[in-house]
């Protein structure tokens, strides 16, 4: 099945979902994707606070915390994934021999983009239907509350066990342009670097370090 078919909607201009998945390490294009993420954002975050506010009684934080768990890098490169959408990036050579189809940072750009460039070629009522049939299983693990653990939390109950441990998040270093930042953040253990963690957010990259560790020690549940 190609994109079109999975998503269910046919683009007018075929060139918006060109650009919607050309990558910026992508050569011998100077138009890629990350003005169309930019919009995809902002739409994604309407139609879920839209869908949350008419079809579900909740409190303000509610909705915010299950909307930030749907729109959040990891959900977002689950949905990808599922789309297959790392078969059809178009990425420069060295972003592919590092992995970069299976980034989640680009899997997640790129979902984000391939919405704006539906919204541009269509309107937001027929985005608003391809985005709650592609997401329409991460949001019913949203209201449930299993679609993103909270694994700094879980982290810092099993450290409590030993008043003796230690940790601290600290930011490595970030990448991309202001309103796009990839943040990566290393997990510091009484005095030691463990783990990585990437995300859209810093908080994104430390719930990111903390899974990593718990599921390098086994310790995850």
């Amino acid at each position: 099945m190609t994109i079109e078919e999975k998503i269910d909607y046919r683009f007018k201009k075929k060139e918006l979902l060109k650009v919607a998945l050309t990558h910026s390490s992508h050569s011998g294009n100077s138009t890629n994707n990350e003005r169309l993420e930019f919009l995809g954002d902002a739409v994604l975050e309407l139609i879920i606070s839209e869908y949350l506010f008419l079809s579900h009684k909740l409190s303000e934080g509610k909705m915010t915390k299950i909307r930030s768990n749907i729109v959040c890098a990891e959900s977002l490169s689950k949905a990808a994934y599922e789309l297959q959408l790392g078969d059809h990036i178009f990425l420069g050579k060295g972003e592919i021999v590092t992995g970069g189809r299976q980034r989640k940072s680009n899997l997640a750009n790129a979902f984000e983009a391939l919405i704006g460039a539906v919204f541009l070629d269509s309107n937001f009522e027929i985005t608003r239907k391809v985005v709650l049939k592609v997401l329409e299983s991460n949001i019913a693990l949203a209201l449930s509350g299993a679609l993103v653990k909270d694994y700094k939390t879980e982290l810092q109950e099993y450290i409590q066990k030993n008043n003796d441990n230690v940790i601290e998040y600290v930011l490595d270093r970030s990448e991309g342009p202001e309103h796009n930042k990839t943040f990566y953040i290393k997990l510091i253990f009484n005095g030691d670097c463990v783990s990585h963690g990437i995300g859209k957010s810093k908080k994104e990259g430390e719930q990111d370090a903390a899974k990593n560790y718990l599921l390098k020690t086994r310790r995850l549940n």
